[in-house]
């Protein structure tokens, strides 16, 4: 039965990760064209917009899209469940939109952006359409309908690859022969951040029709009773990650406040560049996500369920390392990706790498308090990460800028991993096999320090004795787990 459930997770992950692979590769591909076109300012006011945007997103959704598993796996009738979320869930958003929209003008002069205050509505409708979606999306995943889900995020971000593409590549050139275009209404005519929160909230607008069929059949009703036990579970959940999503984005809104006026802009271009370097670790554990959360769930009463957890732990850990190492040794390909002026990012990037791992680690063992429905104590766990960063920012901000960041999030990270673990261990045992994961972590870190040690080469030959490397490490873990490339045991 493990075998089995540990590829049919396999399975479901591929066919999430297809529809996110392809989401943050195209994004990855137009970091070159940001990086290009925009300015390191520019850029920098692209990243602090997006992190007020995706603190807001988990306040909208309340914590219900992990709340709909909770009780659509318990309850007779599930339908009601996600009726209940998506009715509330439904109200916020429309009302969120209607604020931003009569408060632009206000909310564009309180953040310095008066000559395009119309990137306020689009804001306010990326964050409706964004709650809203996220509960359709939950219920395609608790019904497994994993290519429905693929099919339709798919669509959404190749609208959003078009929109950009057009906005940066043809718009510019056409505004500037007509100047009293319709366009200007809603973009301004040389390229700047909005261009992007534009691209956004067009994809949005799309995803939204996408599920119009499914929505004309829903029945918006809410079950008070029920939607009152779904928030006394979700809210302490979303309360743990405002904290947690404030973790990952308040280094970007600290850069205003503690570097000095004419360079936080730039800085936090910089910054934001060379982070989206090690998105394709964030990509594997989001795809991860996708697929863990509702199968963990449906594990949790069979009876070797913890041993399950703690295998898949392995092989996490294991492949989030191959990842690190695939893309620092190949650096000097990947770091071309970014515009010249923004190349002073690439030294975050082994620390940027490390971190993410850490957070898809910790994300693992803290499915220890939603299994066990002691979701209040993630609240302290992730308010005790946010504290690190704080720590750690403002204290070495001034001096080291944006790599006082990188190490934030690292030793947040880090901190918030160790407490969830300790507390883990008393209150829902998981037997982790925490010297095999160190081992995969040591090892992966090791191979990395002998690149570093290697002498000047050719670029080819430099290449090959990295794929050397990155072989050794495929084989040390093909011995540990005692996989067969032959006849898979997984």
């Amino acid at each position: 039965m493990s075998s089995f459930a540990l590829k049919k997770l396999a399975g479901e992950t591929a066919i999430y990760g297809m529809s996110t692979i392809l989401a943050r590769f195209i994004n990855f591909l137009l970091v070159p064209l940001y990086t290009r076109v925009l300015a390191t300012s520019s850029y920098g006011e692209l990243s602090d917009a997006m992190a007020y945007i995706a603190i807001l997103q988990v306040v909208l959704v309340l914590g219900l899209e992990t709340g709909c598993f909770k009780f659509a796996n318990s309850h007779d009738e599930p339908k009601r469940v996600f009726s209940s979320a998506l009715s509330l869930v439904g109200i916020i958003s429309v009302v969120t939109f209607i604020l931003f929209s009569l408060f632009s003008g206000q909310l564009a002069s309180l953040y310095g952006y008066e000559h395009i205050s119309i990137c306020f509505v689009y804001i306010g409708g990326i964050l409706a359409s964004d709650a809203f979606t996220a509960i359709l999306f939950a219920r395609l995943r608790f019904e497994h309908k994993a290519l429905k889900f693929a099919t339709f995020k798919t669509i959404k971000i190749l609208t959003e690859t078009v929109s950009n593409l057009v906005l940066f590549l043809v718009v510019p050139s056409y505004l500037k022969a007509n100047p009293d275009s319709f366009l200007t209404t809603f973009i301004p005519p040389t390229p700047d951040f909005s261009y992007v929160i534009f691209a956004i909230f067009l994809s949005c607008v799309v995803a939204i029709l996408l599920f119009i069929p499914e929505l004309l059949k829903f029945r918006f009703k809410i079950d008070k009773p029920l939607l009152g036990k779904m928030l006394a579970y979700s809210l302490p959940l979303m309360i743990a990650g405002l904290p947690g999503i404030m973790n990952d984005m308040l280094d970007r809104l600290l850069f205003r406040f503690i570097l000095p006026e004419g360079i936080w802009k730039s800085e936090l271009g910089i910054f934001t560049a060379g982070a989206r370097l090690a998105v394709i670790m964030m990509l594997f554990i989001q795809m991860f996500r996708f697929a863990a959360e509702p199968f963990f769930f449906a594990k949790a009463s069979e009876k070797d369920s913890r041993k399950l957890y703690a295998d898949v732990m392995n092989h996490f850990t294991a492949f989030g390392m191959f990842i690190f190492l695939g893309v620092m040794l190949f650096i000097d390909i990947i770091g071309l990706f970014l515009g010249k002026d923004f190349r002073g990012g690439i030294s975050i990037l082994p620390v940027m790498l490390m971190a993410y791992l850490l957070l898809g680690i910790t994300y693992n063992v803290s499915m220890w308090y939603k299994l066990s429905g002691k979701t209040n104590i993630a609240i302290y766990i992730t308010s005790l990460g946010l504290v690190v960063t704080l720590i750690v920012n403002i204290g070495f901000m001034p001096v080291y800028s944006f790599h006082a960041s990188a190490w934030g999030h690292l030793l947040s990270y880090l901190v918030m991993l160790i407490v969830s673990t300790l507390l883990g261990n008393k209150y829902y045992p998981i037997p982790y096999k925490w010297f095999r994961v160190l081992l995969y972590i040591a090892v992966g870190l090791a191979l990395y320090g002998v690149s570093l040690l290697l002498p000047q080469m050719h670029l080819v030959a430099k290449f090959a004795v990295h794929s050397i490397l990155i072989l050794i490490y495929i084989f040390i873990y093909l011995k540990t787990e005692k996989i067969s490339l032959w006849k898979s045991k997984l």
